[in-house]
């Protein structure tokens, strides 16, 4: 009886190793699968990565190799004898600081009165009660459809008049606010609910004193999101500029860099040393702030 009980507990003890060596087995296997799954995601977005990024990759290239590499019958990809010359003749021939300079004061303006702009009109359509404010603001919403090109001619004629060319404000003021920034910081505001602004009114709290020490700092990720979208699009702003100012005091670094273009070869590889100085900020900027960007995008869409 004994030997019985013995045996068939021998038994179980081999039939439960089994199995755990099975599931070890089913499990390795398992996780060699999704490794190898991972493995072949990483790999192609590696390439799609690559792929993508070749143009700017090469102009960065470009940029460090001499004129002379650049024009010959081979195909060179990377340069022989990288150098800095590029640069360094980007920045003497025409007044690339100065441009940058502009470019970083035009867009941080146009950044900060967006914020405020935006967030204050953004508060009156959310949480302010008064007559046509739907309409008013399907009127707001209506201009996004309205293209930049139809309306730049009679903005032109505008400016002229009050005697703004070739200055700072015909750069900043016409785009000081926008219909996207308060479309964006409205649907923030909306996931916030009535009774905080109640409560505030009950204890004695302004309007402005509301947005500036309640909404501002609880709308971080709206506020860094509009950041990095409104500072890339002012920074990246051509055809504004390029009608409302002649001088290099006030260009700003899309026009500027355009003169670094001639007839000669050479012009090429400093065009290019240039274009990859000044896209190294709204590049920065972009990485710095992606996470804020998308956070800020999608944060006023899901309520709770």
């Amino acid at each position: 009886m004994n030997n019985t009980v013995t045996a068939e507990n021998q038994l179980l003890k081999k039939s439960r190793e089994e199995i755990l060596k099975m599931q070890k087995e089913a499990n390795a296997r398992a996780l060699a699968k999704r490794r190898l799954q991972k493995g072949i995601l990483v790999a192609l977005n590696v390439v799609m990565a690559l792929f993508i990024l070749l143009p700017l990759l090469y102009a960065v290239s470009i940029a460090f190799m001499p004129s002379g590499e650049l024009f010959t019958t081979e195909l060179n990809i990377l340069p022989e004898n990288p150098t800095l010359e590029n640069f360094s003749q980007a920045l003497v021939k025409v007044p690339l600081a100065r441009f940058v300079l502009n470019s970083f004061l035009v867009a941080g303006l146009i950044t900060f009165g967006q914020i405020i702009s935006c967030s204050l009109a953004a508060f009156s359509f959310s949480f302010l009660n008064f007559k046509g404010k739907e309409f008013i603001f399907m009127l707001v919403m209506a201009t996004m459809m309205i293209p930049g090109e139809a309306t730049i001619i009679s903005n032109y004629l505008t400016v002229s008049r009050l005697g703004w060319l070739d200055t700072y404000q015909v750069l900043i003021i016409p785009y000081l606010t926008s219909a996207m920034g308060i479309f964006l910081f409205r649907q923030f505001y909306m996931s916030f609910p009535i009774s905080l602004f109640e409560s505030a009114k009950i204890d004695g709290c302004s309007n402005l004193r509301f947005i500036f020490t309640i909404l501002l700092p609880l709308t971080k990720s709206a506020i860094g999101a509009m950041a990095v979208y409104t500072f890339i699009n002012a920074w990246n702003m051509y055809m504004w500029p390029l009608l409302v100012t002649g001088s290099n005091e006030m260009r700003t670094v899309q026009i500027g860099i355009s003169m670094l273009d001639s007839v000669d070869s050479q012009s090429i590889t400093l065009m290019i040393a240039g274009v990859v100085l000044i896209i190294v900020p709204s590049i920065s900027i972009f990485i710095l702030g992606q996470k804020q960007l998308i956070r800020g995008m999608f944060s006023g869409a899901v309520k709770g």
